[in-house]
């Protein structure tokens, strides 16, 4: 069992208590956006002209009015007024239920993803026995999701968002291979199935946001958050699953300054609740981007991971270096040490509704022993909306190169992880790889590619530890540190999609979409050839490039 020590609660409530204390008093209004690479990009005309001085690097978004009418626009995609049967309305233009008042705004809805389909490669003789809608017509593959958003706003300065899913799925092998060693549905939650081939899981947000000025934004709850302007981020990504959260965004001028605090978990260090809890950490995220001037952005980044108690069940109390404001906290000791990162991130808008942006991530790991090594990774990209002046024709090249150990610590609790995925990007460490994305909507037609191309090691032998796993104790047993060391892998990945929206207001849409994976290295080669359709409502990121 756990030696308790106070944490000293009383002290984040002294944090929010300054921050509402220096906040003015003037009105402002926050909409919550949720993330979403699909729906974000149809941002990028708007939030990479040189004409807006909007911070694009943190996300979610809270919509402002640099963003209101393109929002506005995209919620209005195949809205017809002249609907008057109310199931028309609600199945083409309309959230399920919509209250608008001067006081309060409200909205539910009722989201599903039925999606069903056949891996023509690895799993072309698989018996079909999924049910894609809980009934009925029976699949190799697929998703059944039932599940609910609620959303809205209390005066001027409040507002509210929570969504929840339980879902049951047969995936791709590898994918399913994944689940299987994680006992985790990646970004998702925990696999209810115990190794079956049918994967049972939930998915549950829940925030809710005061805008007290325009200077300053809190917000507290379950969700997930991404620095950065790529596709992947190496900082702090939307790939794990939602924590438990309290952060703090300040705009002041050309400065926004983020401060966070989440409550991660660990599925398989050694437990010693009387429950079985899992084991828990916290970390503490500090984030600053200053707009040079409307083109130019920089960004300076800082994460601080401690374990709750060492490996003995004796907690180490509070740390001050937890409410820290500035950069470069540390902390910690030899039982229970402090994984500590640093990053940078940059953003240069190259030519109007076009940016060049990157990241770099810095890590110093330590051993048992107290040796230690410097590790380090970086993404370059360029992106950018309304190319060659057609209107909602997006693009994203993209690369990013991280090197062996990484995010990981001697004591496999401090990883950068939480529930043992990535907070980062989602192939760990010891990789390189080149993302190129494109995207097209006319009407409520939407089209999307993909091509990934990665190379990683993996651990040829049981006991090895070439780099990639960041769950692994960092005990170095290959002497050096090159992308790619151990058992050198190829992955290549090609994915499209084809849509055609129903309802802009919750998402819904019927959607066509086939990926095409091949994994190869010295003891062999997989192929993955997956054609699927459905009908989807989901905003989630749903990763399956990796």
């Amino acid at each position: 069992m756990q030696k308790n020590q106070p944490l000293l609660p009383g002290k984040f409530i002294l944090i929010i208590g300054c921050l509402l204390f220096c906040a003015g008093a003037a009105k402002a209004q926050s909409v919550y956006l949720p993330q979403s690479y699909q729906f974000y990009q149809k941002f990028n005309g708007e939030v990479y002209s040189k004409s807006n001085g909007m911070h694009t690097s943190l996300r979610p978004f809270l919509i402002d009015s640099s963003l209101t009418t393109r929002y506005n626009e995209l919620m209005s995609v195949g809205v017809k007024s002249d609907r008057k049967n109310w199931f028309g309305r609600k199945l083409f233009n309309e959230h399920l239920l919509d209250v608008q008042t001067k006081e309060y705004t409200f909205y539910a809805d009722i989201l599903i993803d039925n999606i069903f389909g056949k891996d023509f490669k690895d799993g072309k003789n698989a018996p079909s026995v999924f049910k894609p809608f809980g009934f009925g017509l029976k699949t190799p593959l697929g998703i059944n999701t039932r599940g609910f958003q609620v959303g809205g706003t209390i005066g001027s300065k409040f507002s509210f968002y929570t969504s929840a899913y339980e879902n049951q799925a047969i995936y791709p092998t590898y994918y399913n291979d994944y689940v299987n060693a994680s006992g985790f549905v990646p970004g998702q939650a925990y696999d209810r199935s115990f190794g079956k081939a049918q994967k049972d899981y939930s998915y549950v947000t829940a925030l809710l946001s005061y805008t007290p000025s325009k200077y300053l934004n809190i917000t507290m709850g379950q969700d997930k958050t991404f620095i950065g302007d790529g596709y992947r981020s190496l900082l702090l990504s939307d790939f794990s699953a939602p924590a438990p959260l309290l952060r703090a965004t300040a705009n002041i001028g050309p400065v926004q300054y983020m401060m966070m605090w989440t409550y991660l978990q660990d599925l398989k260090a050694p437990k010693f609740d009387d429950f079985g809890s899992n084991r828990r950490k916290y970390a503490l995220y500090h984030y600053l981007d200053w707009n040079a001037t409307k083109s130019l952005s920089l960004g300076f980044f800082n994460a601080v991971v401690t374990p709750e108690a060492d490996d003995q069940g004796k907690r180490h109390g509070f740390d001050a270096n937890f409410i820290n404001p500035l950069f470069f906290t540390g902390g910690g000791n030899a039982a229970t040490p402090n994984n500590v990162l640093f990053g940078f991130t940059g953003k240069y808008k190259v030519f109007d509704k076009n940016a060049l942006y990157a990241q770099l991530i810095l890590d110093n790991q330590k051993t048992a022993a107290g040796a230690s090594k410097s590790s380090n990774g970086y993404q370059v990209g360029l992106r950018g909306g309304d190319v060659a002046g057609v209107k909602n024709l997006s693009y994203l090249v993209e690369f990013n190169t991280v090197k062996p150990y990484t995010y990981s610590d001697a004591q496999p609790l401090s990883s950068y992880t939480f529930y043992g995925d990535p907070l980062a990007h989602p192939l760990g460490a010891n990789f390189r790889e080149f993302v190129g994305l494109l995207n097209y909507s006319i009407g409520r037609l939407d089209f999307q590619g993909q091509l990934n191309y990665a190379k990683y090691g993996l651990d040829a032998t049981t006991g090895e530890n070439s780099g990639k796993n960041i769950n692994a104790p960092y005990t170095v047993t290959s002497p050096a540190s090159i992308v790619g060391q151990g058992l050198a892998t190829n992955m290549y990945y090609a994915e499209g999609t084809a849509s055609f929206l129903i309802n802009p207001k919750y998402n819904l849409r019927l959607e066509l979409g086939g990926l095409y994976r091949i994994e190869k290295n010295a003891l062999g080669e997989r192929k993955n050839a997956v054609l699927t359709f459905g009908v989807r409502t989901t905003f989630r990121n749903l990763y399956k490039d990796f």
